[in-house]
């Protein structure tokens, strides 16, 4: 028999996030390609991202057809928030500056699938890239990061914002993931925990 899920969060009845879920307002829009693997991941933070910001749309692909019409929002400028060659860091917006804010683009999947989205979509591939000067450390407790500097999508979102649009925070939108990990360590026991994740 399976458990009742929440039809917003997706996460069984009994541990919903949507409480913890805020809804923020951005000037930079929020364009989430996810890929198929992820959408029943317990821990599927490109929903979270999607749910807790007005101006953020989640699609879910691997061939996106209509990518070249996402790609162009009258009033931004893309680019993919993606690590590799010739990646620019991210600036926070100029107060003067007339220029068009801008559509994140964040694939999300694993290294490979995120890799392979681009491979797929080479619409996206040919993006301008933007990446963070500096990340802080993941709170992402459960998985070993792939590489240093490695961040889950939400994570990855939220420090871009943080920077684009600073003074403003949008620290917030961790409530539900610090949430969810909290409860994937609950579930597991603190001694499986300590074992297994605590280095």
């Amino acid at each position: 028999m399976s458990r009742i899920q929440c039809e917003r969060c997706l996460r069984p009845q009994a541990h919903c996030l949507c409480p913890l879920i805020p809804l923020l307002n951005s000037r930079t829009r929020v364009l989430l390609l996810q890929h198929p693997s992820e959408v029943r991941h317990a821990l599927n933070t490109a929903k979270l991202a999607a749910l807790g910001l007005s101006n953020a749309q989640l699609r879910v692909g691997e061939v996106f057809e209509d990518l070249e019409e996402l790609l162009v929002v009258p009033g931004y400028r893309s680019a993919l928030l993606f690590p590799g060659e010739g990646a620019q860091p991210l600036t926070a917006y100029a107060e003067e500056s007339n220029e068009h804010p801008w559509q994140l683009v964040v694939p999300d999947g694993t290294w490979r699938k995120a890799s392979k989205l681009l491979h797929l979509n080479p619409a996206l591939a040919a993006l301008p890239r933007v990446t963070l000067a500096q990340v802080q450390p993941s709170r992402y407790r459960l998985r070993k990061a792939p590489a240093e500097g490695a961040l889950s999508t939400l994570e990855a979102v939220v420090q871009a914002l943080n920077v684009l649009e600073a003074p403003a925070c949008f620290d917030a939108l961790l409530k539900p993931f610090d949430a969810l990990i909290e409860g994937q360590i609950s579930a597991m026991g603190q001694e499986t925990y300590t074992r297994n994740h605590v280095r």
